[in-house]
């Protein structure tokens, strides 16, 4: 069952056992690293993603911590489940503190592990007291947010660039409206905390503000956290319940991540918003719902619309008020304002650090993949490692991903095998004819130039050439890993 959130979060108890969720397929490292965890800790230990995430559906509060290998099945000796999972982890909960814990750890690994969020990655074999260190450092470090968060107010709106004056505008107008608000926006930005924005400046700020994620629960349970149920209407239904809609009343509800709610349910949806009446789970009662309806995604729904996975009535009824939040590499100098918003936020654990000319200028030039979130961690990273001093541009590299090496052997017979012009009907004819052609081969080989090409014309950013090619950025790192490891065998 999903953690349902109200306007205040409550303070964990000093004495309760912080929850973590530790990811790995390895029993004996699960079993060992849970003995020695379990004095401090509730764990829950999982060995696919698929475990993890059903794990985490089924918990009452979200982990405050996980704990999380890359090699996961069905390919352990690679990195993309691991990936994934970061990923889904950072999508139910934002404010999970995620280390990594791996064998993998080379260090284009490290550096996409901590673009897309993960706090921390321990190599194996850890030491156990190493390991505990750094929970205790990231738990200590959430603690904080959490106390600051109730202090420090609008922290998603830090900013003086254009496309943040023009978003603190959008609010300010969106907020005194009774129609529904779509947020679209890449995963980092800050999209729940501009939903809350809209509550607290509307004229619900006093009533129930509750939040629902959609890709946290199953299909097969979503529509009961929605809507409620009656007592007999599917196994398990012991008693009445009263879903998200009844609760929040005359408040709002956030819909996050709504690009995932199965195609049959979003019919029910649909009604909810035209007309406010829905249905309990088992129930012919016709309910009545007055909450404000907000919803995010980090997908373009209209393009999930023309792919078929979203109905267009449904998007557009959802997006007649819309709000793009950007990307931190739209938003200027606003880096600088936020390192330093950073930096004060967690004044009380880690030192102020500051940066000589070159790395201000990295600082700025760098896209930020992974958002306000990416930066977030660099400055505590930085503030943890480098305490008081002065941070320089080699220093400031080691923490950002600016660039993947492709093999130069594998650049160089790509480049050969394509200017010499072999795709083309000619060839092709020739090699189908011959039963010579291998299809995956040639696809993977007219792939792969197109990267390496793309990463050439974009000097290396990852975050360009998968715009270019239209691709997610996750995906293109892990082609171009699969590549160079095929490069070496």
């Amino acid at each position: 069952m999903l953690q349902e959130r109200s306007r205040t979060t409550d303070k964990i108890a000093p004495m309760e056992k912080a929850v973590l969720l530790l990811v790995d397929d390895d029993q004996l490292i699960t079993e060992s690293l849970s003995f020695i965890l379990k004095k401090k800790y509730q764990v829950h230990i999982a060995e696919t993603r698929a475990q993890a995430k059903k794990i985490i559906s089924s918990l009452k509060a979200p982990p405050q911590l996980a704990l999380v290998d890359l090699g996961l099945p069905p390919f352990p000796h690679q990195a993309d489940e691991g990936f994934a999972l970061v990923e889904d982890l950072l999508a139910y909960d934002p404010q999970m503190k995620i280390l990594v814990l791996s064998g993998q750890s080379e260090e284009m690994n490290i550096q996409h592990a901590l673009t897309l969020g993960a706090v921390d990655f321990v190599p194996k074999p850890a030491d156990p007291g190493l390991l505990q260190t750094r929970l205790q450092h990231h738990l200590m470090l959430q603690y904080v947010e959490k106390q600051r968060s109730k202090s420090v107010t609008d922290s998603a709106i830090i900013g003086e660039s254009a496309a943040m004056q023009a978003l603190r505008q959008q609010i300010e107008q969106f907020s005194t409206s009774l129609f529904p608000v779509l947020i679209e926006g890449e995963s980092g930005t800050g999209k729940e905390l501009i939903a809350k924005a809209l509550h607290e400046e509307s004229s619900r700020k006093d009533n129930a503000y509750m939040v629902i994620n959609c890709a946290a629960i199953s299909p097969e349970l979503l529509e009961s956290q929605l809507f409620g149920h009656v007592k007999g209407a599917f196994t398990g239904a012991n008693s009445n319940r009263d879903g998200f809609f009844s609760k929040a009343e005359d408040g709002t509800l956030f819909l996050d991540e709504i690009g995932e709610i199965p195609y049959d349910l979003q019919a029910k949806l649909l009604r909810v918003l035209e007309s406010g009446e829905y249905y309990r789970v088992g129930d012919t009662e016709c309910l009545k719902s007055n909450a404000r309806i907000i919803a995010a995604s980090n997908k373009s729904l209209a393009d999930e619309v023309k792919e078929g996975g979203f109905r267009s009535d449904l998007f557009h009824r959802l997006s007649i008020l819309k709000i793009h939040v950007p990307a931190l590499r739209e938003r200027e100098k606003d880096s600088l304002l936020l390192r330093m918003h950073f930096q004060n936020l967690y004044e009380d654990s880690i030192k102020h650090f500051s940066l000589n000319d070159e790395a201000n200028k990295l600082w700025i030039e760098y896209d930020y993949p992974g958002n306000v979130r990416e930066l977030r961690n660099v400055v505590i990273r930085l503030g943890t490692k480098y305490p008081s001093r002065i941070i320089t541009r080699d220093i400031l590299e080691q923490e950002f991903e600016i660039k993947v090496e492709v093999e130069k052997e594998e650049v160089e017979c790509l480049e050969k095998g394509f200017s010499s012009g072999r795709f083309n009907d000619v060839w092709l004819m020739k090699e189908i004819s011959s039963g010579e052609l291998v299809l995956d081969e040639a696809l993977n080989e007219l792939e792969n130039h197109c990267i390496n090409l793309a990463m050439g014309m974009y000097d290396g950013n990852l975050s360009k050439v998968a715009k270019a090619l239209h691709i997610n950025r996750s995906t293109l790192y892990s082609r171009i890993q699969k590549n160079t490891a095929k490069g070496e065998e």
